[in-house]
């Protein structure tokens, strides 16, 4: 099944934006397919991969913060070619 995945990661201390860029930079490097904009990271593809492959992620950037908090928002379908109607 397809899915959109927003993604938006704050980690909870000063150097935080070397993290965010560490994060974004492996969301690239994946087989699927990525949109940003400033406020957050969209990623489209089949729903169980990138769930996989967002745990073993989100994980590893867990394990590499002192705390990181990760808002994510999941939609049913691939909406990565979305333009407003009105």
């Amino acid at each position: 099944m397809k899915a959109s995945i927003e993604l938006t990661m704050s980690p909870l201390q000063d150097d935080y934006e070397q993290h965010i860029i560490k994060f974004i930079k492996t969301l690239r490097d994946s087989e699927f397919e990525v949109l940003e904009n400033p406020l957050a990271t969209q990623i489209y593809g089949d729903f169980t991969a990138m769930m996989s492959f967002l745990t073993k992620e989100m994980a590893k950037s867990m394990e590499e913060t002192k705390a990181v908090l990760f808002y994510m928002k999941v939609v049913k379908t691939d909406r990565h070619d979305y333009e407003p109607f009105f």
